[in-house]
């Protein structure tokens, strides 16, 4: 089923640390990914792993069972889809490093984001996570390590101590702490192959890379999510890796989650663009150049950040870039071949809104999110900003004094009373829709986000209509102005 497609193994990226899917939804996927053209999932569990023992309170409220696990990895193999775990072990450990009993392995004290290299308790601790997941996937081919974005690198006091010696560097820093992870992998797991994200790969010189020894422990995935992403230094980033004693290569790429960090809806067109680029990129090199691709679908940006695009918003996304993958572009013949797979009369690659109603699993998701991102604001706004009874005879001024032509209030009530009552009637289905996919809180952080704002607008303008109303007769004067926002 390769096609003509250069990547060997395509990978689909599940980022667990925002909405995780419940396993029942990924039943219902997996089938789809393999359809698609995917053989493998790179699965970022993040705090949804089964953590025991003292690694326990690392796990979310939420976080899946050992025996559900076990049924991930089940309904993988029943499709075919080869699985590859990633646990951070350098940057990106906020869901760690955020609990205080483990702070104090912070690389700088105030920030979560970064182990401290230099105490032997950081190694202890990423040993122990990575031995724990290594049991729930006994024979993975390749376990991935992470190490991207490891910033304010260097500025622990350690750190700083130690950079004061000769000869030692960042570089050096962060080489010496991906060689210890490394290590321990394939001491432990001779058969499991170390991958790494390249970020912190791409500066280091080549002669540094090649005398460190890490080019012998482990593969690097180079990662560019960008729709215009520079072919020919690509080119030259890969020829240096391989110059400096890698053996293989990755590629990743992004299906979603790439294009702002509270993006609701996804901009096929931008991920698309971003695999052609990819597609150029492994023509340039010898023929197997890159081991494959992973398409990621970032869910957030760091722990702490918001959610961007739910996963079932993504798949249309995700089929694009697959199937352009796989046939190596995206012709009509192949835009017909994804329409059929989601059930959708016709794909828009351009904008946010496709014609009709799809059929893949999670499609009434896509639907509702769709409505809610691109008419609910808009339409709230429209009322309270530009509806003339709202500007001209309710406005702020006369909402903080209660003071009202009763009039009015059969111009505006009505009409905010409808608008409300067709939102809240689209909340409560979608809200229905996403309980049956995502866990509780995924649920209520995603409608706090994007929907309960637009709605409390509308219920605060009624309110202040009551109680304008319930002021009439008005004094002769509006009086003086509180100061209080409505």
């Amino acid at each position: 089923m390769s096609g003509s497609s250069p990547f060997k193994m395509r990978l689909v990226h599940l980022d667990l640390k925002g909405a995780p899917p419940k396993v029942s939804y990924l039943a219902e996927i997996f089938p789809l990914f393999r359809a698609l053209g995917a053989n493998g999932l790179l699965i970022e569990y993040e705090d949804m792993f089964p953590y025991e023992g003292h690694l326990r309170l690392l796990r979310a409220q939420h976080a899946y069972s050992p025996s559900e696990i076990k049924e991930i990895l089940h309904l993988a193999t029943l499709n075919e889809l080869e699985v590859v775990p990633l646990v951070q072990t350098f940057g990106h450990m906020e869901f760690v490093l955020k609990h205080e009993a483990l702070a104090h392995l912070r690389e700088v004290a105030f920030f979560p984001n970064t182990l401290n290299p230099h105490e032997a308790e950081s190694l202890a601790l990423v040993r122990a996570m990575v031995d724990q997941v290594m049991e729930l996937h006994p024979g993975t081919r390749w376990l991935h390590v992470g190490c991207d974005e490891v910033y304010y690198l260097g500025e622990g006091e350690a750190s700083r101590q130690w950079l004061q010696q000769e000869q030692n560097t960042k570089a050096t820093l962060c080489l010496c702490h991906v060689k210890a992870v490394a290590s321990h992998v394939l001491a432990r797991h001779p058969a499991t192959t170390p991958l790494v994200w390249d970020d912190m790969l791409r500066d280091i010189p080549e002669d540094q890379l090649s005398a460190s020894g890490v080019p012998q422990l482990v593969e690097p995935m180079l990662w560019d999510y960008t729709a215009d992403l520079d072919v020919h230094s690509k080119a030259l980033l890969m020829e240096k890796y391989r110059k400096s004693g890698f053996q293989r290569l990755w590629a990743a790429s992004a299906f979603k989650g790439a294009t702002g960090v509270s993006q609701a809806l996804t901009p096929i067109e931008h991920h698309l663009r971003n695999q052609v680029q990819w597609l150029q990129v492994a023509a340039c090199g010898p023929a197997d150049s890159l081991q494959g691709i992973v398409l990621t679908g970032w869910q957030r940006y760091d722990h702490f950040s918001v959610l961007c695009e739910l996963l079932p918003v993504g798949i249309p996304s995700l089929a694009v870039c697959l199937q352009s993958l796989l046939q190596g572009g995206f012709a009509e013949d192949v835009k017909t071949r994804v329409e059929n797979f989601l059930g959708i009369p016709s794909l828009e690659i351009t904008g946010f809104s496709s014609e009709g109603a799809a059929s893949f699993p999670g499609s009434d998701i896509l639907a509702l999110v769709t409505q809610v991102g691109l008419h609910l604001r808009g339409s709230v706004d429209e009322m309270l900003h530009t509806d003339r009874y709202v500007t001209g005879w309710f406005s702020p001024y006369h909402r903080r004094r209660k003071f009202i032509h009763p009039v009015m209030i059969q111009h505006i009530q009505p009409q905010a009373l409808s608008l409300l009552a067709r939102w809240s009637a689209l909340a409560a289905e979608l809200e229905a829709a996403l309980c049956r996919v995502f866990y509780p809180d995924a649920v209520e952080e995603w409608l706090e986000e994007n929907v309960q704002p637009s709605l409390r607008q509308l219920q605060q303008l009624l309110q202040d209509l009551d109680e304008a109303a319930g002021h009439w007769p008005p004094l002769p004067s509006p009086g003086p102005d509180t100061g209080q926002d409505p």
